[in-house]
């Protein structure tokens, strides 16, 4: 599933390029997670403004609203000055004067969506149950800490929600736990202060590195380039189970959280 570094590398990989673009058609193809919300040929004659990015979800202001697109778990967007036909998987076109912007996606369970505004529903209503942003200035140890101590729930999980923090998938929250290591199990409201600070820390550092390296390709995520990213080749402990540490040589262990593999020192990690 493309997590926030992924989406984030999507909205860099076209958002100049479509940027002020006016839109001259829309293409739909079969039905996604949601309706479209609007008459597709409302959209046509519609500037396209700078496209933001909240949590997973991307933000394209048109006209007097605009789309909240989500890649779901197996979509893609790809920007180019000319689109070939479209095939099975492809759900939607946005096509514009200066490209066509088009959604990929096999299990369609990604989403494009008309909103009036971020503030009005539907995407009020999407976007109202997420966390901070973790690059957010807000977003800090002792805010961890509150988060965290309101939960009973192992810190993996929490940190899975997206109700803390937005942007920690299950790689990301793998590698920022071992980074502050914090064995995965640890009950939120057992992180200490000083665990919680480097914990958020760890988790910056770990989107940080995510973005610099174009994010992860474990299946198929490309960008709107239709490049793939490479932090997984750095990963330190996701999908190395019975590998040794890097740190200390133990055998990685795998569990299963919430129907996710978490993989874990037990060394370096401590409850």
């Amino acid at each position: 599933m493309p997590e926030l570094p992924e989406v984030e590398v999507t909205r860099l990989s076209f958002a100049e390029r479509i940027h002020g673009a006016s839109v001259i058609g829309v293409r739909m193809g079969k039905p996604l997670r949601w309706p479209l919300g609007c008459e597709p040929a409302s959209l046509v004659g519609t500037t396209v403004g700078p496209i933001a990015r909240r949590g997973k979800y991307l933000w394209m202001p048109l006209g007097s609203g605009g789309l909240l697109m989500h890649l779901g778990m197996s979509g893609s967007l790809a920007f180019g000055p000319q689109a070939l036909p479209a095939g099975a998987h492809d759900h939607f076109d946005l096509i514009t004067t200066l490209g066509t912007l088009r959604l990929t996606d096999p299990r369609r369970f990604g989403a494009v969506v008309w909103s009036a505004g971020l503030a009005q529903d539907p995407a009020a209503k999407l976007l109202a149950g997420l966390g901070v942003e973790p690059f957010d200035a807000a977003f800090t140890g002792e805010y961890l800490y509150r988060a965290l101590h309101r939960r009973r729930v192992a810190v993996k999980l929490a940190l899975l929600s997206g109700s803390i923090v937005v942007g920690a998938g299950n790689i990301y929250a793998c590698e920022a736990l071992f980074r502050a290591g914090i064995d995965p199990r640890t009950r939120g409201d057992r992180v200490s202060r000083a665990r919680c600070e480097r914990l958020a820390l760890a988790v910056r550092e770990t989107l940080a590195e995510a973005l610099t390296l174009g994010g992860s390709t474990l299946r198929d995520f490309r960008d709107a380039h239709g490049m793939s990213g490479a932090f997984q080749l750095q990963a330190r402990v996701y999908d190395r189970a019975g590998m040794p540490c890097m740190v200390c040589a133990t055998p990685i262990r795998r569990i299963v959280q919430g129907q996710r593999s978490s993989y874990f020192c037990p060394t370096c990690q401590r409850r």
